[in-house]
């Protein structure tokens, strides 16, 4: 072995030969002269023979220097200014200024469009007025063909300074993208109308209509049904608000009253952006139909782009109002008219306003600081109020001046007696007729230089402008200095005004703005004005209409947007996937299906009998309609109905026979409503109660949340039926639960599955211990818990009919104040596996109707 090893060839590995030590650069270059010409040849055809370092190449070695930074921003808007007063000496060979795309579009979105209507994008998405405002702050998506400012940057974890902002102080939103639908001809046609697509419907009585709502005084809320209402497809919630009569100045002699004209009236409904197309084509089917039956001519068009909208909530939103708002007249103070008086008077005092009042003023332009109006002169506006009212009513005032216990109520009569007192109520011309235009207000720039020029004149300097001869005064053409505006008052809710809806014409929205924001009003965007809405109790829309085509809309997008993000994430990361809207069918299984004891046992047995008989148990009308309302089921997302009215939810439980259901419609207005009064009284028949007829059209109810110890509801939360057992197993005096009631974890990504069909379908449980912790869903929560609210609670719809029987098992044994009016229900997250719960209170029963949103 060692021989071989000797007789083997030694390979050597070839030494790496080293670099020289020394490079002679000139001879490098000369033996690539060809190489180095070609990429030459190619930088400089990129270049455009052009070797001047570019200015973003650049580094910034001045970066730090704030001066410099000035500088040149002074320098750019020196060099536009220039550009502007020559432009045939500054143009380009294309027509365009020598600025830069970024600066022009920036100098063309801070103008202020005469002409009336929204800038729009190249994709047709609409800009609100204070896009460049919320475009710097906040986060803008496309909705609706608007960019709508969502929030401030972040991941939406700002409620609890938005509660505070709105518990203490103010906040303000632009709500320009709601568009009012104007209708107009004769008042009985548009009641006709109203009747046709609204809930709750005006009366066929004028006389039992509200008098202050037809007279102008006031606005009201309805639900937009498509013709058919109430039981037909939702659309929208809707404010809507008369034109007070137009009075004709006619020579009358002292003290007469004016004229007031004939039935022709003008409507404006209110309609929010999701829903402007589906509302706008049901007002005009509506008309038409008018114009068939009746013969006659109502004219229907839509306002957008003339009239804005802009919403000041919060606990110190007058105070900021009282701060804006400065009625003012062309005349001088000694000619001012009563009603001007009047009209500062209210404004000082509108916190007596009764809800949903309207008060029409002339107010002077926000940016101008007017000088404080004197005492005197709301001492004269309230002689003139007294006076007025005295000659109505001489018993109930004096003619003194009203005192600081009395204003509140002068104010409440003057809005009482609406028919009596219209001749106070502005008409207010120049916003109702929107379509002739309204002189803007005067451009900033020239509002600066009229003020520079009286400060300089005060001074007794004189201001020599070389660019123009022109003095501001003269400058500002057709532009006004008073804008004509209509202030609404929302209504109170626990105890706290929600707050003010401004509408004024589109050009001044600007002037009004940043005044706004500068007196401490905090802008917000659709995210906040949500978690508002939830705090103080009120459903928002889209997010808690489930029942009408902008919900499903809105949650498709919202649901691809989510899978979207998901997609980005990997896949160990992502989230159990939840259905999104929530699968409303699967209620309906809880009464379709045999369970294991628990509520629904009487109601299977009831459904099992009324479809052995081919249908439901509502007799041969029920046959007949059994048909047709499962192919409108099958055409519409959300299956069933809300009821929003104390009358819609009785004209239900008559036509399904289940008046003797426990639940009770608020058609009272007193302080105790039917619900307490059945409580005390009320009688439990087990044999009746067993007996509950089944609908194919479910009802379903809003209902507010609140946690019955602990837990936290999320949008989307499945709302399901408790037992007894599972009841006492939270009220019982112990803290500590050592077995808590909660569904199997390999059961939480399978509990609802999408099918081919791309409809969620909630899995039966099969196995005896899976049977064990299910219950089945009633409903679903639309409005999840706002972080930093003093009373959690989260908004929600569950059906009715499953309601009452839970509140019959739970009162069971129990009498008088024994039995709660809210009734427990359980709650899950559908991302958890524990159930928690929870007490859920019927709006319904607090309250005659549910149209009033935020």
């Amino acid at each position: 072995m060692e021989s071989m090893a000797k007789q083997r060839p030694k390979t050597q590995t070839p030494t790496p030969t080293l670099p020289p030590r020394m490079l002679i650069v000139n001879r490098f270059a000369e033996s690539r002269s060809r190489e180095l010409e070609s990429l030459h040849t190619i930088i400089s055809t990129r270049q455009n023979n052009n070797f001047k370092s570019q200015n973003n190449k650049r580094r910034r070695t001045t970066g730090f220097d704030n001066r410099s930074t000035k500088n040149r921003w002074k320098k750019r808007r020196k060099l536009f200014d220039d550009q502007i007063q020559n432009k045939n000496k500054n143009e380009s060979e294309d027509g365009l200024l020598l600025l830069p795309r970024r600066i022009r579009r920036r100098i063309q979105l801070r103008k202020n469009l005469l002409d009336s209507g929204f800038v729009t994008s190249v994709d047709g998405t609409k800009r609100l007025r204070t896009h460049l405002w919320y475009a710097k702050r906040f986060t803008l998506v496309k909705k609706w063909g608007f960019f709508i400012p969502l929030g401030l940057h972040g991941r939406g974890k700002g409620s609890r300074a938005v509660l505070k902002w709105f518990r203490n102080g103010a906040v303000l939103h632009d709500a320009s993208y709601y568009t009012a639908v104007q209708l107009e001809g004769p008042e009985d046609a548009l009641l006709s109308i109203l009747r046709m697509v609204f809930v709750p419907m005006p009366s066929v009585d004028v006389d039992k209509l509200s008098a202050s709502v037809l007279s102008g005084m006031s606005y009201g809320c309805a639900m937009l049904h498509h013709v058919g209402a109430p039981f037909s497809q939702l659309i929208c919630p809707v404010k809507y608000m008369w034109r007070p009569h137009v009075r004709h100045d006619v020579d009358t002699e002292a003290g007469s009253s004016p004229i007031v004209s004939g039935s022709d009236r003008q409507l404006w409904v209110w309609i929010h952006a999701g829903a402007l197309d589906e509302g706008l084509g049901a007002l005009r089917l509506a008309c038409q139909k008018q114009r068939d039956e009746a013969d006659a001519s109502v004219n229907c068009c839509s306002l957008e782009g003339q009239l804005a909208k802009l919403e000041v909530m919060g606990s110190k939103a007058i105070q900021i109002l009282q701060k804006i708002l400065h009625p003012t007249s062309e005349t001088s103070l000694a000619d001012r008219t009563s009603s001007q008086l009047q009209n500062s008077f209210i404004l000082e005092h509108a916190v007596h306003l009764p809800p949903h009042a309207i008060l029409s003023l002339l107010v002077k332009d926000p940016r101008d600081l007017p000088k404080k109006e004197p005492e005197s002169n709301l001492e004269a506006a309230s002689v003139c109020l007294d006076g007025d009212l005295l000659k109505d009513e001489p018993t109930k005032h004096s003619a003194s001046t009203a005192s600081k216990g009395k204003e509140k109520e002068i104010i409440s009569s003057l809005w009482s007696n609406s028919k009596a007192n219209s001749v106070l109520v502005s008409d207010s011309k120049d916003l109702w007729q929107a379509r002739n235009a309204v002189n803007p207000p005067v451009e900033e720039n020239l509002l600066c230089m009229e003020k520079h020029q009286k400060r300089m004149d005060f001074f007794n300097i004189d201001i020599l402008d070389m660019n123009s001869g022109v003095s501001a005064t003269e400058m500002k053409g057709q532009s006004s200095s008073s804008c004509p505006i209509l202030l609404l008052k929302n209504r109170n809710i626990r105890g706290s005004c929600v707050g003010w809806s401004l509408i004024l014409p589109l050009t001044w929205v600007k002037a009004f703005w940043v005044p706004f924001v500068n007196r401490g009003a905090h802008p917000v965007g659709l995210r906040e004005k949500h978690w508002i809405a939830c705090d103080v109790g009120l459903p928002s829309f889209p997010f808690d209409f489930p029942d009408c085509n902008a919900y499903s809309c809105f949650m498709a997008a919202e649901a691809i947007a989510n899978d979207e993000k998901m997609d980005l994430r990997p896949m160990a990361m992502r989230p159990s996937e939840v259905p999104s809207p929530p699968p409303w069918d699967s209620i309906k299984l809880a009464f379709e299906t045999e369970p294991l004891g628990g509520i629904t046992q009487d109601i299977y047995e009831e459904n099992s009998r009324g479809e052995r008989n081919g249908c439901n148990s509502l007799g041969d009308a029920g046959i007949k309609n059994c048909d047709s309302e499962s192919l409108e089921q099958d055409a519409c997302p959300f299956k069933g109905f809300v009821a929003r009215t104390s009358d819609i939810l009785s004209t239900h439980l008559n036509d399904i026979h289940g008046n003797h259901l426990l639940v009770f419609p608020n058609k009272k207005l007193g302080k105790k409503t039917k619900l307490l009064e059945s409580r005390d009284k009320l009688e439990l028949d087990p044999e009746r109660a067993g007996q509950i007829p089944l609908d194919r059209k479910l009802c379903f109810l809003r209902v507010l949340l609140r946690a019955y110890k602990e837990g936290a509801f999320e949008e989307g939360a499945v709302i399901c039926a408790p037992r007894l057992t599972d009841i006492l197993l939270w009220t019982s005096r112990s803290d500590v639960h050592e077995e808590q009631l909660q569904i199997p974890q390999s059961l939480l990504g399978t509990y609802y599955t999408l099918q081919t069909s791309g409809k969620w379908e909630l899995q039966k449980p099969k196995d005896p211990v899976t049977w064990e912790s299910h219950r089945w869903p009633i409903g679903f929560v639309t409005t999840g818990f706002v972080r930093g609210s003093t009373i959690p609670t989260a908004e929600a719809f569950c059906e009715s009919t499953l309601l009452a029987q839970l509140r019959r098992e739970q009162w069971e044994g129990k009498h008088g104040k024994q039995r709660k009016c809210e009734i427990f229900v359980l709650v899950r997250n559908l991302r958890s596996t524990a159930y928690r719960l929870a007490l859920a209170t019927i709006v319904l029963e607090q309250q005659r109707e549910d149209v009033d949103f935020l």
